[in-house]
């Protein structure tokens, strides 16, 4: 049977190590056909991905610093030199210094504010931009986002402005390139034990507190990522655009623990 990411090319950024989530997405994205490329920033970690990379049967990576203009550009020039066009993305790229992500929110510097929303939202943007005109015929841009969002997450601090701003840019995103067919929505999984979860302060707590307390007693997997991408980048999603997606095994609806954890 034809996958459903048949004939489709994409870009994956922000892969680290196989238990990224960005890793996730791209081998379910794979498994229903789709042509990857990966971005990857610095030589450490273009090591690191090149093997996984190659392991989807990807001969496309591109070494790609979302805050310097001209490596952006020549990220998406190999693109479109390579594909002339391409049908979605998918944006899994934030920072924020782990220093700032145990202590107070107050406590914030101007440097690392800058820093958080450049990087973690500001780069959406960015790569929108420069996506756009590779798709010619519509297409997908996808992004991460999380609860600490809209909800004080302890620890969570700046990340929490800034994907804020994230999931706002989605929307406005959405409404700007909705008349070309590109569609634009952000996936909100619950904590993972990622590279970059661990970097948060009290990450084990976190994890083990939303496992506890979700409606379905579980924490999201990388497989139930990757198959919510797949529907956003697939055809399956042509109609939803804008939205932001929780995969959290549901404690996005609960206002307080479960009783047996009060």
């Amino acid at each position: 049977m034809p996958g459903l990411m048949d004939g489709k090319r994409g870009l994956v950024m922000g892969v680290a190590n196989d238990h990224s989530i960005a890793w996730g997405i791209a081998k379910a994205l794979h498994a229903e056909g789709a042509e990857l490329a990966f971005s990857y920033q610095g030589e450490a970690f273009g090591k690191r991905v090149e093997p996984l990379a190659e392991s989807l049967g990807s001969n496309i990576m591109v070494d790609v610093d979302v805050t310097d203009d001209a490596s952006l550009d020549a990220a998406f020039a190999h693109l479109g030199e390579a594909w002339g066009t391409m049908d979605f993305l998918i944006h899994a790229i934030a920072y924020s210094d782990k220093n700032e992500l145990t202590g107070r929110f107050i406590n914030t510097t101007r440097e690392n504010f800058r820093n958080s929303l450049t990087i973690s939202c500001y780069s959406l943007i960015d790569v929108a931009r420069r996506a756009r005109p590779l798709m010619k015929n519509g297409g997908s841009i996808v992004t991460l986002s999380y609860l600490g969002s809209q909800r004080v997450t302890p620890y969570y601090n700046v990340m929490g402005v800034a994907k804020a701003a994230l999931e706002s840019s989605v929307r406005y995103l959405a409404n700007d390139l909705g008349p070309e067919g590109i569609r634009v929505n952000a996936i909100s999984p619950g904590p993972m034990r990622t590279l970059a979860g661990a970097a948060i302060g009290g990450a084990r707590k976190t994890f083990k507190t939303t496992e506890m307390n979700a409606p379905l007693r579980a924490n999201a997997s990388l497989e139930a990522i990757g198959g919510t991408a797949v529907y956003l980048c697939s055809d399956q999603g042509i109609s939803t655009t804008g939205a932001n997606i929780p995969v959290d095994g549901g404690y996005h609806v609960m206002g307080m623990n479960q009783p047996e954890n009060l």
